[in-house]
């Protein structure tokens, strides 16, 4: 048996956590490993899955109440973890939907809203998206310059946003947008109608040439004109420090995906080692493999330690921003190591789909772009370290 538990954390598991790393990974092996590559080879989303990912009682992650499972941090990354074990493409889209867009309703909404908004978002009835990034802005996302004017009992929004994942089908679009009079950026819920349609001047493109997350869509987005209710603006999102709440809160889920890909990487180069036969024997059985084999479980039981003392900071209500940081920091570096030693243990066939490393690795490197880069996260630590700021 291939196993990356090699501190044997996962026995310290609760029923609750325990219950969702079995769940999850049965999907995983049952119905996503064995079509994903084809849908992330034809970039193509796996609509099939939703209904079993809704049928998994996992959406919404940590929200108690309103229909969402109220998940421990523990349990919610261990779910991170498992799905990103699987694919990356899938993860995303179940963090875009419980950690980004319910998670900003559920964070700022009023009780009217969160009551109106996230039942049937928790069934995947309603699907939603989180619109921030734009063309010109992504690492200084604060200086996003998409406008909300108040025009009677509506806002009016104008712009453009790009990289919104799950953007082109949403139901329900959170749109970060300054208010042109305080001049802070608030969020407003752009929503379809009841015929399927989205409000008139909004339209959203499919991003097309992705090199990475290939079956999860992303979209660029224009608004032109576009009219919304005023009861739609959420009611506690008073600035783009609300936006930074969010993204803290999301962040850390960031690195437990980076663990998942990491452990898929290992398991898989173990695996293919202990069977791969040349001059004779295993190669298995070399030095060099044994060597890259070791370095890696050893970065992969770092990054479970990081992610285990993460949930237990996160449960006391002692985990901050830069502590995210950190963590995404480190992990998406370690498990872009890792991919990249799986690949040239399997060699040739390290680039063929049907052994996974290759599409593993790809996501990392998507991975290690959202939510900022290395840099950005390590900007973000050094800021809180030494008291000084580097961004202009």
């Amino acid at each position: 048996m291939v196993s990356s538990d090699y501190f044997l954390l996962d026995e310290g598991l609760g029923d609750e956590a325990r219950g969702v790393r079995d769940r999850v990974r049965s999907f995983v092996d049952r119905d996503v490993l064995p079509v994903i590559n084809d849908y992330w080879e034809r970039a193509e989303f796996p609509f099939a899955l939703v209904p079993k990912l809704a049928s998994l009682g996992i959406v919404g992650s940590t929200i108690e109440g309103y229909g969402c499972p109220g998940l421990s941090r523990l349990a919610a990354g261990v779910l991170a973890r498992e799905m990103s074990r699987g694919d990356g493409s899938v993860n995303t889209f179940l963090g875009v939907q419980s950690g980004l867009a319910m998670g900003s309703i559920a964070l700022l909404g009023s009780e009217e809203q969160k009551q109106r908004w996230l039942p049937d978002m928790a069934t995947l009835r309603a699907v939603g998206a989180f619109a921030l990034t734009e063309p010109g802005h992504g690492s200084d996302a604060v200086r996003l310059e998409t406008s909300a004017r108040r025009d009677g009992d509506q806002w009016v929004l104008d712009g453009a946003k790009r990289w919104i994942g799950n953007g082109t089908f949403a139901d329900r679009v959170v749109v970060w947008a300054r208010d042109a009079g305080d001049g802070e950026v608030k969020a407003y819920v752009v929503e379809k109608d009841a015929d399927g349609l989205y409000p008139d001047g909004y339209s959203a493109g499919l991003m097309t040439g992705k090199a990475g997350k290939r079956a999860v869509w992303q979209a660029e987005i224009s608004l032109r004109g576009v009219r919304v209710p005023a009861d739609n603006r959420l009611a506690h999102a008073e600035s783009f420090r609300d936006a930074t709440r969010v993204l803290s809160a999301t962040r850390g889920g960031a690195a437990w995906e980076s663990l998942g890909h990491a452990i898929a990487a290992y398991e898989t180069a173990l695996s293919y080692a202990r069977e791969r036969v040349q001059f004779g024997r295993p190669i298995a059985g070399f030095q060099l493999v044994q060597e890259r084999l070791a370095t890696m479980l050893a970065e992969i039981t770092s990054m479970q330690l990081y992610c285990f003392r993460m949930a237990e900071l996160q449960e006391q209500g002692r985990f901050t921003g830069p502590m995210a940081s950190l963590a995404k920091l480190h992990h998406a570096r370690r498990a872009r190591e890792v991919c990249l030693a799986a690949r040239d243990i399997l060699g040739g066939n390290g680039l063929l789909l049907e052994h996974h490393v290759a599409r593993h690795l790809s996501d990392m490197d998507v991975v290690h772009t959202y939510e900022g880069t290395d840099s950005v996260q390590a900007l973000i630590v050094g800021r809180d370290i030494t008291g000084h700021s580097a961004f202009a």
